[in-house]
């Protein structure tokens, strides 16, 4: 069995949690049997018996992989649309419904037919696996919930005391908030140290996060990404909690490394952190920066008594399930 990876962004534009998700896909892959790589987009030659495709596979893609005699099976990210109001979700429900009847697959716009024509559609969460199914119309039976993985790495970090920095690592960018984070922590006085680099640097956004990491050192703490992954462990360990308060996520990948840590989680309340962490996180409204200063306070200082997260899968564990999920669709064509 080989499988080839492919995603709609290159590495070298936006860097983030999709590349970390396939290249740890592709090592845990190869340590279970399953034979692994990228998709070489130049190479004629290249074979293979699944196509996995990191984002929603264009419905024409699907057709031509076909044609050559491959599975395709898709990992979409709904993060966003699942961070919707329940009547907006009811309407695209119902807009997706009423085009879908009137529009060609290979017209469908946004690729909606893909989730019909897919071998196996992959959901993050169980918040986007449902909506998969009553959006998209995916069949339930070909459509699974695989979590991400983490690095051993975290696993293997030492319990250590906790100091009184929280923590956030992400891209600095508007999704993930770093800004009103920064803000609300300023107003609620609970220092935190966040993690991370922007796209780029000339990025409106991103100034406005670096204006306010300088004006306010002794409560914003910014020194930029932590690239050695033993490093970032040992700051997970010390840190006083972690703090993830984006407008939408599909699934966290730093969130999952603080878990397993066993670093205490504040999470914005929205469907893919409930469904993950359940009662193992708390949860702050997508909200004012007085509400979100209130909840910062209130976790910051409770953070020592607070339930911990269960530990998360290593990626060798996900490696298994979905070297299944490829069985299952290639057992299904013979």
């Amino acid at each position: 069995m080989k499988v080839l990876f492919d995603c709609p962004v290159p590495f070298t534009l936006a860097h983030g949690g999709l590349q970390i998700q396939i290249e740890q896909t592709i090592a845990a892959l190869q340590r279970v049997g399953v034979e692994a790589e990228p998709l070489r987009w130049w190479d004629q030659n290249q074979s293979g018996d699944v196509l996995h495709y990191f984002g929603r596979v264009p419905f024409l893609l699907i057709q031509l992989a076909r044609q050559k005699g491959m599975k395709v099976v898709f990992s979409d990210f709904l993060g966003e649309v699942a961070a919707r109001p329940a009547k907006r979700i009811a309407a695209q429900r119902m807009i997706v419904r009423l085009l879908r009847g009137v529009l060609t697959p290979s017209r469908a716009a946004l690729n909606w037919e893909s989730f019909r024509a897919a071998d196996a559609c992959i959901a993050l969460t169980p918040a986007e696996a449902c909506l998969m199914v009553s959006i998209f119309q995916a069949d339930p039976a070909k459509t699974h919930v695989l979590l991400n993985g983490v690095e051993d790495v975290f696993f293997q970090s030492a319990p250590v005391a906790r100091r009184s920095w929280l923590v956030c690592t992400a891209t600095i960018r508007d999704i993930k908030r770093t800004v009103e984070l920064g803000q609300a922590a300023v107003e609620a006085k609970t220092p935190v140290w966040i993690i991370g680099k922007p796209y780029s640097d000339a990025d409106p956004y991103a100034q406005r996060f670096f204006n306010l990491a300088r004006q306010n050192p002794k409560i914003v703490r910014y020194e930029g990404p932590i690239e050695e992954r033993a490093a970032l462990a040992q700051v997970y360990r010390e840190a006083r909690g972690f703090v993830l308060l984006s407008s939408y996520e599909s699934l966290s990948l730093s969130a999952l490394e603080a878990a397993a840590c066993q670093c205490p989680l504040l999470l914005s309340d929205l469907p893919w952190a409930r469904s993950v962490f359940k009662d193992g996180a708390s949860y702050c409204q997508v909200g004012s920066r007085a509400e979100t200063a209130a909840a910062l306070r209130q976790f910051y200082d409770a953070a020592p008594t607070l339930k911990l997260p269960e530990k998360p899968m290593a990626w060798i564990q996900v490696a298994e399930q979905l070297a299944g999920i490829y069985r299952s669709v290639l057992k299904c064509a013979g």
